[in-house]
């Protein structure tokens, strides 16, 4: 301050002086870091004394990070940095963030130079990883940085807590700053690293946590290193997948079975902690003895079993059924499914126990004859059905067929009648034939019934003659209709007596012959006839009844006298 007595004796040049001391003093303070005094908070600003003829101002997001209210009180002293002295409004332009951003960058340089670590507070989750404080610096720590272990599911649990990082890049020109946690984190795994490596051996017992599961294992974490545990040394029985009895996190004992130093690769144990089941296997299971069991899995050819702690047993397809083409495992037993077995082998080479489920039951094929036999009628269900024919049950485990062919004498009736049958419909049907040798049992429907053809021949013997309408003509002959779903064949040789008359062309579609039954096939149900049998069978007759050869009377004498009485 300016003495008002004296102010008279300071002359207009000192005055001048005065003044120009003061502006350059006041301008030299400009892009340095100086002391200030809060002495007003409002909303938006910090008002600072930074001891210029202006105070200056400061948004208050500069004295607190993102989501954080502000601690600020008047009286408060902070470092700031005076950007500009009488700024557009006649004001101090001031900066707290370049004023500890400027402090902080040298201290993070000589870090980033020696390779020495800093304490930062991740603050926000941007994308690709997090903000973090350091001393008010904000840098970047990428995803991929955060940790080695790869053990953090949520970055979440890192916010507003201090942490240990190296800086990997600085660039002050454009303000980025790179950290990494997983730095750190890789020394520390490599110290724990060399240290369990210089003390482990095979069959070295150690804790570790279960990091990852596979179809084929599990990857243990040991601290440093990593081992695995094969699906088949997890357990002394046989689990289909690591995490029956496995979760990612668990910690654990392990045994070490294998030491590869070369490539550091640990083959790990856990059943091998505890005593081999097998040692004590005839202790616990007897040939020929019977054991209640659980269904723990089904294949095409196997059912396993449980059969106790730490054995599983295994039933062969061809021990699940007496029968000799048995279905699908999954047809007899589910999962899940307590059975009673007998126990029939004891492998301890291959660790198995062989059970079988048929043998508990008496060979069904041994006593079907005595409960059935041919020509048997049945009222049953069919359990399946096939483009040849269906399937009935007959007697426990065994299953009887009906082809196509044996469902209706008439052929085509037969396909539609099989279209609409469907499983579980109730039908009736006849023992044609029991093969147990062969574990057959062949049915129809059809011969619940009496044959047309067989009824028709009854009442038509061979040599009969009977008549019929021609409805279909090939080289090979012609065949007639003789009744419903009857039909006779006459071959082209036996079109007539005479060989010169013995041609197809003489004949219509629609025509009605004569001709006689000359055979009968019981197998293929074929009727065969002859014009030519008839007509000789006519001949004879005629002979017979007008004359003979040692008459002297020619053959068209006496068919003509035959005819003449026949018209007369």
């Amino acid at each position: 301050m300016i003495d008002s007595k004296n102010i008279s004796k300071i002359s207009n040049t000192d005055y001048e002086d005065l003044i120009k001391k003061s502006l350059s003093f006041e301008t030299n303070k400009e892009k340095s870091i100086v002391d200030g005094k809060v002495v007003s908070i409002d909303k938006e600003n910090v008002i600072i004394d930074v001891g210029l003829k202006s105070e200056g101002r400061i948004p208050i997001s500069e004295f607190t990070r993102p989501g954080q209210s502000p601690e600020i009180n008047i009286g408060d002293n902070y470092k700031v940095y005076i950007d500009k002295v009488d700024g557009k409004n006649g004001e101090t332009r001031l900066s707290r963030e370049k004023a500890v951003k400027q402090a902080a960058w040298n201290n993070l340089q000589d870090s980033f130079t020696n390779g020495k670590s800093v304490v930062g507070i991740p603050f926000n989750r941007v994308k690709g990883g997090l903000s973090v404080d350091l001393d008010g610096v904000i840098a970047f720590l990428p995803g991929s940085q955060v940790d080695s272990r790869q053990t953090m599911r949520d970055t979440k649990e890192l916010l507003n807590k201090p942490i240990d990082l190296l800086i990997l890049k600085m660039d002050k020109y454009r303000g980025n700053i790179v950290v990494s946690h997983k730095a750190i984190s890789d020394i520390e795994l490599q110290e724990q690293r060399n240290k369990l490596l210089s003390t482990i051996r095979e069959g070295s017992i150690v804790k570790g946590k279960v990091k990852n599961i596979t179809d084929y294992g599990a990857f243990i974490d040991l601290g440093g290193i990593d081992g695995l545990v094969h699906v088949t040394d997890i357990s002394w029985k046989k689990i289909n997948h690591p995490s029956e009895e496995l979760t990612i996190g668990s910690e654990i004992k392990v045994k070490v079975l294998k030491y590869d130093e070369e490539i550091t690769r640990l083959s790990l144990g856990i059943k091998q902690l505890t005593e081999d089941p097998w040692d004590s296997v005839d202790d616990k299971f007897k040939l020929d003895g019977t054991y209640e069991v659980k269904v723990t899995a089904i294949s095409d050819q196997v059912v396993t079993i449980n059969m106790h702690e730490n054995f599983d047993g295994f039933i062969q397809i061809q021990n699940l059924s007496w029968l000799k083409k048995p279905p699908h495992p999954s047809k007899i037993v589910q999962i899940d499914d307590q059975l009673t077995v007998k126990l029939i082998e004891i492998d301890k080479e291959k660790r198995r126990l062989n059970c079988s489920l048929k043998q508990l039951k008496e060979n069904p094929w041994d006593t079907i004859t005595k409960n059935y036999k041919v020509e048997d009628i049945l009222e049953t269900q069919i359990v399946n059905k096939v483009d040849f024919g269906i399937f009935v049950k007959i007697f426990e485990e065994i299953d009887g067929m009906v082809h196509i062919s044996d469902l209706d004498w008439d052929e085509k009736k037969g396909n539609n009648l099989l279209q609409s049958m469907q499983k579980g419909d109730k039908i009736k049907v006849k023992i044609l034939e029991i093969d147990s040798s062969k574990e057959r049992v062949s049915l129809s429907v059809k011969h619940l019934t009496e044959d047309p053809v067989q009824k028709y021949i009854s009442k038509n013997p061979i040599k009969s003659i009977v008549s019929g309408k021609i409805i279909s003509i090939d080289e090979k002959g012609i065949t007639v209709n003789l009744e419903e779903n009857i039909n006779g064949f006459i071959k082209k040789s036996n079109l007539s007596s005479n060989k010169n008359e013995q041609k197809i062309d003489h004949f219509a579609k629609g025509e009605t012959i004569d001709s006689m039954i000359v055979s009968y096939d019981n197998k293929l149900r074929k009727i065969n006839l002859s014009i030519k049998n008839k007509e000789i069978d006519e001949e004879k007759k005629t002979l017979s009844e007008y004359g003979s050869k040692d008459s002297g009377a020619s053959l068209g004498d006496i068919l003509g006298d035959a005819l003449n009485k026949q018209s007369n």
